[in-house]
């Protein structure tokens, strides 16, 4: 069997990094606009100490090539040498049974650089390389003078070998799918919400007012249909057969290779049926009890499942607390949310403002943006006679504050409709509460409390704007009213 001869790889790795030559990335990616997770990644990526290799991961189609390139031009724009910047894509068969070093020693050859020189080298989609993590750590400690970074879409194969072989050697980077936020930003299209900053202070809640909400409103339908990805928001051919490139290209590619491979999985129908259903009841609680009886699938088989599609950002499980806030020892009834309301859309159909699934994706879509930067605190509340859609604990396990998700202004603004929400901050006295709206902006002041009440788009526009700028994780929109 012929070899692949040494000059094609190399030829093949300087057609990969055009800056070399031009000192600029591919025009078609720098005319885009970054991701606003860039200055986040690219702190990252400049951090000489603790000397770690850093791994890029997450789900298909999130941008994190996009992303990589971006970083690319920056550290060019920056003052890097362009001939010191080195990406490799794992995933070309040209590059088939060569070792991460073996791979690097071919860079330097072919961009006439040293394996000793101050460089920044990228191994992308580095999961098609078995063992992937040992060769990596190898060079982190051998290569003291270069920055690795290593990236792929199969984040649940990603994370366990990062896990398990890079403790002290790897930092982990998480790119999920957009933030309402971000879908706004990519869009140029932030202006919806008026920002006032006050002499650099947090941004809290009462910093952002709306002109339009029925505008806003408008580009949330479309962010809750279309706005996970990248590549959708800026194609009307992909939005008119979102199910083609979403399913084809997300969904199957995972359930059907990634997590087959990894963890072993046989029967890939029964993977695909339980997504599906979940899908469907995104936001609802379900039991292991019951998702058996209905598939006819063994209880620990859903159990690990669930696990796997957890493991891979296709859903996100969140536990109960009762009404005293205390936590179950025993799950047997959670939550399940897509970590994206745009997969429902992709597998059965677009909603509109009126639909019957609206008020499920609407929650679903408040919790994706939590997930971006905090999910171990979040619970949701179930007691007997009531249930609040989230609670956050805090350190000391406490609530600090409570949130009901509607989408809509009558029965949001009725405090008769609002009893579960005031009897579970009632009972825990330092427990914010606020209430979500189609529309509406107020404040109730009851006897016991005082409920907030904010549009959902608004709402889910600050959580993704104050990780992105601010990072004031909690407090920046928890205000205190009592």
């Amino acid at each position: 069997m012929r070899e692949v001869p040494t000059e094609e790889v190399i030829e093949r790795i300087r057609l990969e990094n055009p800056w070399w030559n031009t000192e600029t990335i591919d025009s078609d990616v720098k005319k885009m606009r970054p991701r606003a997770y860039l200055a986040l990644f690219l702190k990252l990526v400049e951090m000489d100490e603790p000397r770690r290799a850093l791994i890029l991961m997450g789900p298909r189609r999130v941008g994190k090539t996009w992303l990589i390139y971006h970083a690319i031009q920056s550290l060019i724009d920056g003052g890097r040498d362009p001939k010191k910047i080195c990406y490799v894509n794992i995933q070309n068969p040209l590059y088939n049974g060569l070792s991460l070093e073996k791979l690097l020693f071919l860079a330097c050859e072919a961009g006439e650089m040293k394996p000793q020189d101050n460089l920044f080298v990228c191994f992308d989609e580095i999961q098609y390389l078995r063992d992937w993590e040992i060769h990596l750590k190898t060079l982190v400690d051998s290569y003291r003078n270069v920055k690795f970074v290593g990236s792929g879409s199969a984040a649940a194969a990603l994370k366990l070998k990062s896990n398990e072989s890079g403790a002290g050697r790897f930092t982990d980077f998480l790119l999920p799918p957009l933030t309402f936020y971000e879908y706004l930003d990519l869009l140029n299209q932030t202006d919806l919400v008026k920002i006032n900053i006050y002499d650099g202070k947090e941004k809290r809640a009462d910093s952002f007012s709306v002109q339009e909400i029925d505008s806003l409103n408008e580009k949330f339908i479309h962010y809750l249909n279309y706005g996970g990805y990248p590549e959708v928001i800026f194609s009307e051919q992909i939005q008119s057969d979102p199910g083609r490139f979403i399913r084809g290209d997300i969904i199957d590619k995972v359930l059907m290779k990634d997590l087959p491979s990894l963890y072993g999985i046989q029967d890939i129908q029964e993977l695909n049926s339980l997504f599906q259903s979940l899908t469907y009841n995104t936001a609802g609680e379900v039991s292991l009890e019951n998702l058996s009886q209905k598939s006819g699938v063994a209880k620990n088989t859903i159990k690990r499942y669930i696990e796997y599609l957890e493991s891979a950002f296709l859903i996100k499980v969140v536990h109960r607390v009762d009404r005293s806030a205390k936590r179950f020892q025993r799950a047997t009834r959670f939550k399940v949310y897509v970590t994206n309301p745009s997969l429902y859309c992709a597998l059965f159909k677009p909603v509109g403002p009126d639909d019957n699934a609206i008020g499920s994706l609407v929650e679903t879509a408040v919790f994706a943006q939590w997930f971006h930067f905090t999910s171990e605190q979040l619970y949701y509340a179930r007691w007997k006679e009531g249930e609040v859609d989230i609670v956050h604990l805090d350190s000391n396990l406490k609530p600090d504050f409570a949130i009901e998700v509607k989408w809509s202004d009558a029965q949001a603004s009725d405090p008769r409709d609002l009893v579960s929400l005031r009897r579970f901050c009632s009972e825990h006295r330092n427990c914010s509460s606020r209430v979500t709206t189609r529309t509406l902006r107020n404040i109730i002041k009851l006897p016991e409390l005082t409920i907030e009440l904010m549009p959902a788009s608004l709402y889910c526009f600050i959580l993704g704007y104050n990780f992105i700028q601010s990072k004031y994780i909690l407090r920046a929109f928890e205000t205190r009213p009592r």
